[in-house]
């Protein structure tokens, strides 16, 4: 295996992990803001209040884009098997 090969393959998980993660992690961002604008416009100064709409919407963001993220997650070790002998050999 070259370092070529290793290079790619790690490119490739670098920008597959990302596109996974970015929804969920923006969809969390979102949310965290709205919540952080009602905290300070309503004056609740309560930690924990953000945690809770968090985990809910990536729970839902989870549910909405769950087949959009395990297709890439597939495409990515169905590319990785197929040219498993090419980087082997």
């Amino acid at each position: 295996m070259t370092s070529e090969a290793v290079i790619s393959i790690a490119e490739q998980g670098i920008y597959t992990v990302l596109m996974i993660s970015g929804p969920l992690l923006l969809l969390s961002l979102v949310v965290g803001l709205i919540i952080s604008i009602f905290q300070a416009t309503t004056q609740i100064q309560e930690q924990t209040l953000a945690f809770i709409p968090k985990i809910v919407a990536v729970l839902l963001g989870v549910v909405i884009f769950g087949p959009w993220m395990l297709s890439h997650m597939l495409s990515y070790a169905n590319e990785i098997f197929s040219n498993l002998t090419r980087f082997i050999g």
